[in-house]
């Protein structure tokens, strides 16, 4: 076994000693890249002006990162925009005030997002429409009306442009939501490698533990209420878990063994699976959520590590095993049924469930010399698999966003490793942190 056992030493010492809400629209392909041709109006703000920049970025940029749309270029737009909805006309002369201005060339946009903000009472108030241009009636047209409220700052104006292009998003068949997400990683810019929280686009990083010592690993609840990690804190590496709002240590009681790591979660949130060197060769292990009740899972004459549950299926795990180059393994709760999936080309790792249970993210040295990490997504019904990242330092542990469509993973790609999040094709590469090295991302709800 090697890899992120690379990348920890001290792991890696140890394993071998021993023995990573509303209805959805259908809409036709219209779009240059084969999707919805979304025309997003800057907005305007009464009494909120001063945060309108703000709101307009953080709207335009989820919507971009959604990969749900093709976004017109502003430069395309109409002369005049409306901003409420009596401000549309059944006809206009190409004027911008009819949605046929907007369908016509050179905007040809098939929907169009518009709206405006307001200082009301002391809070900043959004109301934001959504139309489909290729009505003809405006009454039919109209998709979506909101109306959104936040603090009169700039955290507000973002607060709300987040919300409504949630919206849009779930209207257009968005699956899931980045909304309220939060990923948890790695990061030693504290001194010591601690578990550290942000929110799903990077912003509001901050510590989540503060043990002063070697926090790796981490796994997050179904529900998103705690997280559980390996840790030098105790001396040898154990298993420790924590609430994701007060990094409060919760109760979870590890087998005697040099070597606990690698926990995951069942999809109820009641049991974990991990590895344990307890039985001599490091092998899969289930238990108690607070690690009662722990039973043996694999008997395999090899190292076995990074158990993952099937989000859909609880039961059918992966794992990563020899008994040379490692691979990923897939099998049945109880450990029946072993099957390997990978082609054994290369070393693989860091194996995650896509929320459906039908894909996977991986690592996998394949076509690349030994070490040299990158992420594939496969689709396990059929064993085809897609290379998203090329020889752009290493990149590994990929973990599926909620909402399906995203993955967060860790890339030496500018120097020391960072977070990265991309859409699961590869595309819309966005970093995410910049201070220290950081590593182990986890995507998790609120």
């Amino acid at each position: 076994m090697r890899k992120s056992y690379l990348i920890l030493p001290a792991i890696l010492a140890a394993v071998f000693l021993l023995s990573a809400q509303q209805e959805k629209i259908n809409t036709t392909i219209v779009g240059a890249g084969g999707k919805p041709a979304l025309a997003v109006i800057d907005f305007k703000g009464s009494g909120s002006q001063p945060f309108m920049s703000a709101f307009n970025s953080t709207l335009y940029g989820d919507l971009q990162n959604s990969g749900l749309f093709d976004l017109v270029a502003k430069s395309l737009y109409p002369l005049n925009n409306p901003q409420r909805p009596e401000d549309l006309k059944p006809e206009d002369n190409r004027q911008g005030f009819a949605l046929q201005d907007w369908q016509a060339a050179p905007t040809k946009a098939s929907h169009l997002a518009f709206g405006y903000t307001a200082a009301v009472n002391g809070v900043l108030a959004l109301y934001g429409n959504l139309y489909d241009t290729r009505q003809q009636n405006l009454q039919s047209a109209q998709l979506m009306t909101g109306r959104y409220t936040g603090s009169l700052d700039e955290a507000g104006a973002i607060k709300v442009a987040h919300e409504f292009a949630n919206d849009i998003i779930q209207k257009f068949g968005g699956t899931g939501s980045l909304l309220g997400s939060r990923i948890y990683f790695v990061s030693n810019r504290t001194r010591f490698d601690e578990i550290m929280v942000m929110d799903w686009d990077g912003n509001n990083q901050k510590p989540l533990t503060s043990l002063k010592s070697l926090s790796i690993m981490p796994a997050v609840s179904p529900d998103g209420t705690r997280i559980a990690f390996t840790t030098y804190a105790k001396g040898t590496p154990r298993i420790m878990m924590v609430n994701t709002e007060t990094g409060r240590q919760l109760p979870f009681y590890n087998q005697e063994a040099s070597l606990n790591t690698t926990p995951n979660f069942t999809p109820d949130g009641k049991q974990i699976y991990y590895a344990s060197s307890a039985s001599g060769t490091t092998q899969i292990f289930a238990a108690n959520i607070d690690g009662q009740g722990f039973r043996r899972i694999t008997h395999r004459d090899a190292i076995c590590v990074e158990p993952k549950v099937n989000p859909k299926n609880p039961n059918f795990l992966l794992f990563v095993s020899g008994p040379s180059a490692q691979q990923i393994y897939r099998m049945n709760a109880d450990g029946a049924d072993v099957q390997r999936i990978t082609n054994g080309e290369g070393e693989a790792s860091n194996p995650s469930w896509s929320p459906d249970g039908q894909r996977i993210a991986f690592s996998w040295t394949r076509g690349y010399a030994k070490g040299d990490w990158n992420i594939f997504v496969m689709d396990v019904g059929s064993g085809q698999y897609t290379q998203l990242t090329h020889s752009e330092g290493k990149n590994e542990n990929p973990v599926w966003a909620p909402d399906g469509r995203h993955l967060v993973f860790a890339s030496t790609r500018g120097g020391r490793s960072q977070i990265y999040t991309m859409l699961a094709d590869g595309s819309q590469v966005k970093q995410l942190t910049q201070q220290g090295t950081n590593r182990y991302p986890v995507w998790g709800v609120k």
